[in-house]
């Protein structure tokens, strides 16, 4: 049986998660996105995209609807989550990727108005569980996890790589910085914003800020709580960004050997999450990859084996996408 999506917030995570849906997760429909821009403008920003191009297939609009490769996705204009008609259209999951949501109590509107289970884009407050898929997918139980946060895109790559190296050698503590391509949540020149330095132009500075991801490590990887923290420094690039995390270990490691973990992560549980490159690569070949986590094997460092470098990257838009739909696909399985 057809288990059938909405989506909730048709952005850059909405508009490259439903390609990633259709892509990869032929066993969901998408029958509606939610937003409150019109179709022709939505048809638009799916088919033509300035990061990743043209989409490969046909893109039509009615007044109603965007109808891709064939497919009708009926568009909805609601402000208030509770008055979408997810009971009248049969939805089973609403990915909800408008970031205004984030807060459980509020992601269960979309329960309310008929949906069996939510899916938040984003880090999360008060969801009944956060998962990482290759790290905790079997943390959940879908008796009693409803509303779910996938985490960010900088926890999806960084849990992986440091679950590796506790596993292996038993993280005592780790500082990480992700450096990371701007988003919508910064300006394009300079204007007020609540963090003075987002204020300032996005193309033109590097530009230190917060990131939950260290903290949210321990909602995947409890035995890293209070082990962790972090920062980040945004980027005038439009995605893919890179962590960057040293840590100190019980037990001490090689270059070599760290290394050879990952791979061996990589070709076996963690297929299709990690990777590892060992060619000499920047940010821009890593556009359009579907991992949440590649190795720069070259540049793993060890000092004085307890004290070691691992520097992964991620497409923070595609890869983050990719692993929603993976999950929908992981949650639509198990209703």
């Amino acid at each position: 049986m057809t288990t059938r999506v909405g989506i909730n917030g048709f952005g850059r995570i909405g508009r490259q998660s439903l390609k990633a849906l259709l892509e990869r997760t032929p066993a969901v429909e998408v029958v509606a996105v939610n937003d409150l821009v019109d179709t022709k403008m939505n048809a638009l920003l799916f088919k033509h995209d300035s990061t990743y191009g043209a989409y490969p297939g046909t893109v039509t609009h009615t007044d109603d609807a965007i109808v891709v490769d064939g497919r009708q996705i009926r568009v909805l204009q609601v402000k208030d989550p509770a008055q979408l008609p997810w009971r009248d259209l049969g939805v089973d999951i609403v990915i909800e990727s408008t970031g205004l949501f984030t807060d459980a109590e509020k992601a269960q509107a979309h329960r309310d108005a008929g949906a069996k289970k939510v899916i938040i884009s984003a880090p999360a407050k008060k969801e009944d569980v956060t998962i990482v898929l290759g790290v905790n997918e079997d943390a959940y139980d879908p008796e009693r996890h409803h509303v779910i946060s996938n985490a960010s895109c900088t926890t999806n790559c960084l849990a992986p790589a440091a679950k590796v190296v506790h596993d292996g050698w038993t993280i005592r503590r780790g500082l990480m910085n992700t450096i990371h391509s701007y988003t919508n949540d910064q300006r394009i020149l300079d204007v007020a914003h609540k963090d003075p330095r987002r204020a300032r132009s996005a193309g033109q500075n590097i530009i230190p800020t917060t990131t939950g991801a260290a903290k949210a490590l321990a909602l995947v990887i409890p035995d890293l709580k209070g082990k962790f923290d972090g920062f980040s420094l945004r980027v005038p690039t439009p995605t893919v960004s890179v962590v960057d995390f040293t840590a100190e270990l019980e037990r001490p490691a090689t270059v070599e050997e760290l290394n050879a973990a990952f791979r061996a992560a990589a070709d076996g549980p963690m297929a299709g999450i990690l990777g590892v490159s060992d060619e000499p690569l920047v940010s821009s070949d890593f556009r359009g990859d579907s991992r949440s986590s590649i190795i720069d094997s070259a540049s793993t460092m060890s000092l004085g084996g307890d004290f070691v470098k691992v520097i992964a990257w991620y497409d923070n838009e595609w890869g983050y996408s990719c692993r929603v739909a993976d999950l929908v696909g992981f949650v639509a399985a198990r209703l």
